[in-house]
């Protein structure tokens, strides 16, 4: 099996390659989705321009238009110097943890997550850029269609995957490194409306359960599990498993 064969090797082309090729054969056998296939998929040469043509068209409002979008998504493209290594990595994690996944097509076009996340891609990248009124209007846009509130200045790294996504909160000044796992309605949320640095640090490795609620200035520790529905107030050791309200580590 194609997915298979490239999550082994980590080539972003043969990543490319095989979305391509399943698309084509899925445009033969459906032609309902023909459309949107050859408008796409076909014509891209890489995932970040596969991905700013989809979310272009997604995103689209009377005052971010289409073409603006393209352009921007092109310009994180140029700048970011692996960012496609970084939607690799994204796709990579929803291929290797979400059992849904059985091809690279259906995540790629439908997965809600997975498009959230790389939008938010793009709003990061704005507000890195000095741009950050236009970033809070790409993050409510995002908010608005996929009911995910990422603050464009939360540093999020690669190799995430938000599955369903709904409800998914991450604040101002979050950090989320590599590899982490969040389930739906996870809310990374800060303390008091005082400023400063004050939402929570998601280490690597750690998978974060649906509702679970993260409060503060706190550290989830590497590989550390946040049970479905805990609501989490002190820092968790690496590799400890928390659930309850308040948290207690249970294992």
């Amino acid at each position: 099996m194609s997915k298979v064969h490239t999550l082994k090797t980590g080539m972003q082309s043969e990543i490319l390659a095989a979305l391509l090729t399943e698309a084509a054969k899925l445009a033969e056998s459906d032609p309902a989705l023909a459309p949107l296939i050859s408008t796409i998929l076909l014509p891209s040469k890489t995932l970040c321009e596969a991905l700013g043509r989809l979310l272009s068209e997604k995103l689209a409002t009377k005052h971010l238009p289409e073409g603006l979008l393209l352009q921007l998504f092109g310009e994180f493209a140029g700048a970011v110097a692996d960012a496609e290594n970084i939607v690799e990595r994204d796709m990579r994690a929803v291929a290797e943890h979400d059992p849904a996944a059985r091809d690279w097509v259906a995540p790629f076009l439908f997965f809600k997550g997975f498009h959230a996340l790389e939008a938010y891609r793009l709003a990061h990248y704005l507000w890195n850029a000095d741009r950050q009124h236009l970033a809070l209007f790409l993050q409510n846009r995002i908010s608005d269609l996929f009911g995910v509130d990422i603050h464009p200045a939360a540093r999020i790294g690669r190799g995430i995957m938000m599955d369903h996504a709904t409800g998914i909160v991450i604040g101002e000044t979050a950090v989320v490194e590599d590899d982490v796992l969040f389930w739906h309605s996870v809310t990374l949320g800060g303390k008091s409306f005082a400023p400063g640095d004050r939402h929570p640090k998601i280490r690597a490795g750690a998978a974060l359960g649906a509702n679970a609620t993260i409060i503060g200035n706190i550290e989830i520790g590497k590989g550390a599990k946040v049970a479905a529905g805990a609501i989490v107030l002190s820092d968790v050791p690496a590799g400890a498993t928390v659930a309850g309200a308040p948290a207690r580590i249970v294992s």
